[in-house]
């Protein structure tokens, strides 16, 4: 998988001189919250503080600062910029700004950063390697999550993208078991059977952020019948499960419709759990 830590260190080790952006101050609309980060290199950038103007200025500083003779260049510099008429840019709030070149022990601040960014980020299990599976996998790679997807069948696994980890087994549920606290769990197999295995396994979990399940009214039906009657399920557990996922505001059935709906309201419900709490008050870059 290609992780936070991963695209750092390539960023860094294409771009021995580096500096880095930081919002040390956000006052009423910003484009960025305080914290928010962005390494600029001579030749490109990553992360951002939030584009227009205020990006384009502090990129700018950055690069004078790394073109500057290094007894010349200034080693940290604080700026407090007004946004609106002033630099063109209408949020009308105030922003901090620092930035100072990247050094060994910087470089390293960042990669442990990341590292624990990583670790903390939140995890989601797609249930089914099928075209809406394969779309939420394309959706959650941009995503700052750990997604996982299993399936049964190996075929059903390839072309999935390089951010996502896949799963091979014959015994899905499992993963359920296995999952970590605050997990999000989207279930859209092959088969309407092991689709209501898996879910009944995830509705055992009170710790889970999500439980979605793809399909019908009339699916959702049969599965609460089959869950209340032969699976020990109650109403109020029941009651916890998303199905349809993405809701039904939108009546486009297409898998990239379908995943993009879903991906919102799985990244809604998992900024309610610690893992999106954490994840939303981290600094990413």
């Amino acid at each position: 998988m290609t992780r936070n830590i991963e695209r750092l260190r390539s960023f860094l080790d294409h771009a021995p001189e580096a500096a880095l952006v930081e919002v040390t101050e956000a006052k009423g609309s910003t484009p960025r919250e305080t914290g928010a980060q962005m390494l600029v290199s001579p030749q490109a950038i990553f992360g951002t503080i939030g584009g227009g103007h205020l990006e384009f200025m502090a990129i700018d500083r950055a690069r004078q600062m790394l073109a500057a003779p290094r007894d010349v260049g200034a080693a940290h510099v604080e700026l407090d910029i007004p946004l609106g008429p002033e630099i063109g840019q209408c949020c009308g709030g105030r922003v901090g700004l620092s930035i100072r070149p990247v050094d060994a022990a910087l470089r390293n601040e960042l990669i442990a950063q990341a590292r624990a960014e990583d670790a903390a980020s939140p995890h989601i299990y797609v249930f089914g390697g099928g075209h809406v599976g394969h779309a939420l996998a394309s959706a959650f790679a941009l995503l700052p999550v750990h997604a996982t997807v299993v399936d049964t069948r190996p075929d059903a696994l390839d072309g999935m993208p390089d951010a996502v980890e896949t799963r091979l087994t014959p015994v899905p549920e499992e993963m359920v078991r296995e999952a970590p606290a605050d997990s999000a769990f989207v279930v859209l197999t092959h088969d309407h059977a092991l689709d209501f295995l898996i879910v009944a396994e995830a509705l055992k979990r009170d710790d889970a952020a999500y439980v979605g399940m793809i399909g019908s009214k009339t699916k959702k039906a049969t599965f609460k019948s089959w869950f209340l009657k032969t699976a020990g399920g109650t109403e109020e557990v029941f009651a916890r499960l998303v199905s349809p996922i993405g809701g039904d505001a939108v009546k486009d059935k297409r898998p990239a419709v379908i995943a993009a709906l879903a991906a919102a309201e799985i990244m809604t419900a998992l900024v309610g759990t610690n893992g999106g709490t954490a994840a939303q008050s981290r600094r990413p870059l």
